[in-house]
């Protein structure tokens, strides 16, 4: 009897020496730079893939911010019994304890060597549900951190390294060097830019007067619309109430953007959506481009603030020598299409996020102009 007794306490210490490691538990850092993405437990490496730990909650934007072509995997976690507060216009009111997350990846080019990836938006790679990234298929670049503490929103850069097992806090920034492979068989070598602590903040203050860091792209415009969950297809808005994750959700309508890309949207809905996720934190009433006068958030409706026949105010060299910020009917005479064709860091608009040109936006944003009737500003 003694023999079986130890045969089966001896079974049972290899089984539990040998069983499958659990995944992390998400820990919220309320003070100090932790050195390690690995350390929130937010994402973990698991059977060779880049998962989401349990209740972090993926998302997409209807329209999101371009950054070199990169692909943005976005999730959200927040302390059990916490939810966040639905805002009609500006993000959602996040409670302490919150960690948002943007993992910046390109899928990799097939036979190609490290550093090979390709640009094009309609390749999708994620897991099914979007939880997680098979490694074997992407190159992982960076992991923003956003995180509500006691004293506000702390942005948090992580890089990957190229073994792709870990991502270490760049509060200063880095620079690699990618190929990027376009569809129709072109390339173009770019240094990808991670931005400083300073940076991240920069554009995340999205009002002049305080300089305090929020998110910009969990605005219910910006989430009002089904995503592929691992358990099926749900308005976003609709599951994050359904977790937990959102409260305050008032009855009727809720606002929209249009998906940037959506034919069957109209021109001006897209051009609209386009410039509110890329340019309206800052070019709005209370961003760090507020003194422009020219204001490209979705709650703007004045043609002069818009920029229809509307004179720079000390753009110096960056007008291009074009008059107008927007020329109706004539966008090679406007500066807002001339600021984002230009790669010049004294000109290009947005100025920080971006080496390369994004040709789809710049074709649209010029379509959106050549639409305009034209008339004569100058009278």
């Amino acid at each position: 009897m003694r023999a079986a007794w130890f045969t089966l306490g001896m079974a049972l210490l290899l089984a539990a020496c040998t069983a499958a490691p659990e995944a992390p538990k998400v820990r919220f850092i309320s003070d100090g730079l932790p050195e390690r993405l690995s350390d929130w437990g937010v994402l973990y490496l698991s059977d060779g893939a880049l998962r989401l730990n349990a209740g972090v909650l993926p998302y997409d934007l209807d329209t999101p911010l371009f950054t070199d072509y990169a692909h943005k995997l976005r999730t959200v976690w927040m302390p059990a019994g916490k939810a966040a507060v639905y805002q009609q216009d500006a993000g959602l009111d996040f409670p302490v304890g919150t960690i948002i997350s943007k993992t910046f990846y390109y899928p990799v080019a097939e036979g190609g060597a490290q550093g090979e990836v390709v640009q094009r938006s309609d390749v999708d790679v994620t897991l099914p549900g979007a939880v997680g990234l098979p490694l074997a298929k992407v190159r992982l670049i960076e992991t923003r951190l956003l995180v509500r503490r006691s004293d506000g929103w702390l942005a948090l850069p992580y890089v990957w390294n190229a073994a792709q097992t870990e991502a270490r806090l760049m509060r200063g920034g880095e620079l690699l060097a990618l190929q990027l492979h376009a569809a129709d068989g072109s390339s173009t070598q770019i240094d990808y830019a991670v931005p400083d602590s300073n940076q991240c903040a920069g554009c995340h203050s999205i009002d002049l007067g305080s300089r305090a860091v929020f998110p910009i792209g969990p605005k219910a415009r910006h989430l009002n619309h089904d995503f592929s969950y691992a358990d099926g297809r749900e308005n976003q808005l609709a599951h994050w109430q359904k977790v937990g994750y959102l409260k305050g959700v008032p009855t009727g309508e809720f606002p929209r953007n249009a998906a940037w890309t959506d034919a069957s949207a109209s021109l001006e809905a897209r051009a609209r959506a386009y410039l509110d996720i890329n340019c309206g934190h800052c070019h709005s009433e209370k961003g760090a481009a507020r003194t422009s006068g020219m204001w490209l958030d979705a709650g703007t409706h004045d043609p002069l603030r818009l920029g229809r026949c509307k004179l720079p105010i000390a753009a110096g060299h960056g007008t291009g020598d074009r008059p107008w910020d927007i020329a109706p009917g004539r966008p090679d005479e406007s500066i807002l299409s001339f600021r984002m064709e230009s790669n010049d860091p004294g000109v290009m608009m947005p100025e920080l996020g971006r080496s390369v040109v994004h040709a789809e936006g710049v074709a649209l944003i010029r379509a959106w102009i050549e639409s305009m009737p034209a008339e004569d500003c100058g009278k």
